[in-house]
């Protein structure tokens, strides 16, 4: 139940109620609330500006009676007539009739400047003694009061030497002695001459007549007047309670003081706040006495008492308006949301596996397409899931047959890999005994060089012995192709390991009669010393040179000795190298297929060497034949190494491919099984669709 209500309230047709409805009601209020305000704004404005001309007329009313009584009390003091009375009661030399009739003319004076202004409670002159006796006052008035509050208003009097001083309405009077509130100002009536002379004069105004001359002044139904001095403190209100005490509401110095500019009208008006928080509409005016301001205020709510029937109105129109809106949010309810909601529910049965949901939407309108497309995309939705199942089937079969195919690659590939193993380390091992035997053939080249610098010696010592002697043919022709397979490189190393056993066999049988010469030059040498002792001493110089030829003999058949014993050696290094390759041949067989034949044709040392020439002819002609069967073997087994490593080489680089085809395989085998996991997990999914 709650989550139906949670549906219901997340619905669009209800959202768009909410929407429509907030709307409205929004625009009506802040239509009606701005039409208010806006009003209240232009009616206070308007209240302002009349006020403010009001109070500056009452403003200068007010100057105008200030500026009146301080001429008269200028009149007083320049007043010569009464200057010299003044100074008349104050002589002592003067009589009493003199001094009576000079008192007189000063009542006089006074009272009948009392009598042409009603406004005006009383005018008193004081003598600076403040003794009731030496002074003067209209009739009808109640005497002088000395307290320290009056002795200190006469000091404010004294220190303004001579100039005007108004004092706040007080409600007893100056001396506190009067039943009506009255407004005072005070003069020091100078006298340069006769200080005793000296009088203050004290003119009090009626409040009530100061309330007669602002009774037209009116700001709202119950607004009030006061009037402050430059302390902000009320001077002048219709409360007793006011008098003398700091206003609440006031103007601020800067107002007060703030000049209009050129062709601008200044208004002096502002809101503000009383002692209960009711909003006052403020105007004042500043007074040419003494600082004074002129302050009237109201509340506002009397001048805008007619904006108030804009709130009932805006009221009424924000009621209809909600009326309104909440007939179009049930249209859209039943229009969008009904509809939607249905198609809603109809998706969440396709959601829980339902395929077969349909809507049965009439309308040609966009919830209508909607309805359309949503039971043409669940058919296909249908149909896919069909096909999904199908196709899901065929992949799951399919990651079998390859999960056993990659297992079976797999295995190939690890049998691979270890019989390339295998094979890289015959390679190996075939190339160490290769540079064993190119550093043996190494040092037959320089034993064969030895023997041939004998030989050399030898010819220089019997060139007038030697003719000519036969240049060797090419001994041995060695031609080694390096075709595509590696067995081929092994039978060409069988085949010239078994030339290098016939030529150190022809090199035995070389050396043979090479001894055997050498034996025959030792006796040929011993018979030409014989025959030299015979000759006596015409045969000296023959048996030096058969000293030499036999010494010669003797060096050739070392070297001889040294060569045979150094081709032994090759042989067996031979014999060892024969003995590997026949080993590693199995091997290398799977990889080689053919190889060249290649011969190398020793020929024999031609010619005879006619006796001592013939023989050194044919040891000459074998040293140079073995010279060159030396360098040939140098070359041959140069190759074989260079063939050795390119095989090793080459078997490296197959077992490398050979492991990453095996990680391969492990690989492709670790990702049917996912596939084959996938598949099975695809046919799970598609049962819980109904087709």
């Amino acid at each position: 139940m709650k989550r139906q209500r949670s549906l219901h309230l997340q619905s669009v047709g209800v959202k768009l109620f909410i929407i429509l409805f907030s709307t409205i009601l929004l625009l009506s209020s802040v239509l009606g609330l701005t039409s208010y305000y806006a009003a209240k704004g232009i009616i206070t404005d308007e209240v302002a500006a009349a006020s403010s001309q009001a109070i500056v007329q009452a403003a200068d009313k007010l100057d105008f009676l200030f500026a009146e009584y301080e001429a008269l009390s200028r009149q007083f003091a320049v007043d010569q007539a009464l200057k010299a009375d003044l100074e008349a009661v104050n002589d002592p030399s003067i009589g009493i009739v003199a001094k009576v009739a000079a008192e007189g003319r000063i009542r006089s004076k006074l009272d009948a400047v009392k009598g042409i202004d009603k406004r005006l409670m009383s005018i008193r002159l004081v003598s600076r003694s403040v003794a009731e006796v030496e002074s003067y006052k209209t009739s009808g008035v109640t005497g002088i009061r000395t307290d320290e509050g009056i002795l200190a208003r006469l000091k404010q009097i004294d220190e303004a030497k001579g100039n005007t001083v108004w004092f706040p309405v007080r409600p007893k009077g100056f001396f506190d002695t009067y039943s009506e509130a009255s407004l005072t100002m005070g003069r020091l009536l100078r006298n340069m001459q006769n200080t005793k002379a000296e009088y203050y004069m004290l003119i009090e105004i009626k409040r009530s007549s100061l309330s007669e001359m602002l009774a037209n002044l009116r700001i709202g139904e119950d607004g009030e007047l006061r009037i402050l001095d430059a302390d902000r403190k009320v001077v002048y209100a219709a409360a007793d309670a006011l008098l003398e005490q700091p206003s609440f509401i006031k103007p601020s110095k800067a107002e007060t003081e703030a000049e209009p500019q050129p062709g601008q009208e200044l208004h002096r008006s502002f809101m503000a706040e009383d002692e209960a928080g009711t909003e006052q509409l403020a105007v004042y005016q500043p007074l040419n006495t003494g600082g004074w301001t002129l302050l009237g205020y109201a509340p506002v709510n009397d001048f805008t008492k007619s904006a108030d029937r804009l709130l009932y109105i805006t009221l009424l129109v924000v009621l209809a308006a909600a009326l309104i809106a909440l007939l179009i949010g049930y249209v859209l309810v039943r229009l969008i949301g009904r509809p939607l909601g249905k198609l809603a529910s109809l998706m969440e049965e396709g959601e829980r596996g339902n395929l077969q949901v349909r809507t049965n939407f009439k309308g040609q309108d966009e919830i209508g397409r909607v309805g359309h497309s949503f039971n043409r995309m669940m058919e296909q939705i249908s149909l896919l899931a069909g096909q999904s199942g199908l196709s899901a089937t065929e992949v799951l079969a399919t990651s079998e047959q390859l999960v056993k195919a990659s297992g079976a690659t797999s295995t190939h590939a690890r049998e691979v890999a270890a019989a390339t193993g295998e094979i890289a380390e015959g390679a190996v091992s075939l190339a160490a005994e290769a540079e064993s035997s190119n550093r043996n053939v190494e040092l037959m080249g320089g034993k064969m060089n030895e023997v041939a610098k004998i030989n050399s010696i030898m010819d220089n010592s019997a060139e007038r012995v030697i003719a000519v002697s036969d240049q060797g043919a090419e001994l041995m022709k060695n031609l080694v192709t390096q075709s595509e397979s590696t067995m081929q490189m092994m039978e060409l190393i069988q085949e010239n390991s078994a030339m290098l056993q016939e030529s150190t066999h022809l090199i035995r049988s070389i050396l043979s009669p090479m001894i055997a010469v050498n034996k025959q030059t030792n006796i040929l040498a011993l018979n030409a010393s014989i025959e030299a002792v015979r000759a006596g001493a015409a045969g000296r110089g023959f048996i030096v040179i058969a000293d030499e030829i036999r010494g010669l003999a003797n060096q050739s058949n070392e070297s001889i000795l040294s060569v045979s014993r150094i081709t032994e050696e090759i042989s067996r290094h031979i014999d060892n190298t024969v003995k590997v390759v026949s080993e590693a041949g199995p091997l290398f067989r799977e990889q080689i297929t053919s190889v060249r034949e290649s011969s190398v044709i020793f020929e024999s040392v031609r010619g005879e060497m006619e006796e001592f020439l013939g023989l050194i002819s044919q040891s000459s002609v074998s040293v140079s034949e073995l010279n060159e069967f030396q360098r040939q073997l140098g070359e041959s087994m140069a190759s074989v190494i260079s063939v050795v490593q390119q095989t090793s080489a080459s078997t490296q680089e197959v077992a490398s491919m050979s492991s990453q085809q095996f990680i391969v395989s492990e690989e492709l085998v670790a990702l049917s099984e996912k596939l084959e996991e996938l598949a099975e997990n695809l046919q799970q999914s598609l049962v819980s669709f109904q087709g």
